[in-house]
């Protein structure tokens, strides 16, 4: 696990928490999506936009405080789009060790755009 990169990693601040004082669902949503998008340049260096983002069920809370960690990883790339997946996990530092907590997952699906805002071709006709 630890040989690992995120494509994000973010540290939390208390803007970002909701009522309860746990960090809103709508941030870390936020962040999935910028996450599937660093991961998606590396397929092809197009503009993207977000057409889903299936299932994301919260498994634990986000705290201020903790290091939250996205890793990617493509998992289909068709003609205009592809899907990424995101794993979220967070960093809790307390009583001096680190614990590693899967917060959520989620499978991104982005479309490339070209200049006039049109779905394109992923990876050029006839290139490999």
């Amino acid at each position: 696990m630890s040989d690992r990169l995120p494509s994000i990693k973010v540290l939390l601040l208390p803007k970002d928490t909701n009522a309860l004082g746990s960090i809103f669902g709508g941030v870390i949503l936020s962040h999935i999506d910028l996450a599937s998008a660093v991961e998606a340049r590396k397929t092809a260096p197009h503009r993207y936009v977000t057409k889903a983002m299936r299932e994301v069920e919260f498994h634990a809370p986000v705290f201020v405080g903790d290091i939250v960690n996205f890793f990617t990883e493509t998992v289909r790339v068709g003609r205009t789009s592809l899907t990424v997946r995101v794993l979220v996990e967070v960093e809790r530092w307390g009583a001096g060790r680190g614990e590693r907590v899967t917060v959520t997952q989620a499978e991104v699906v982005l479309v490339a755009l070209d200049s006039a805002g049109h779905p394109m071709p992923i990876v050029e006709e006839g290139s490999a």
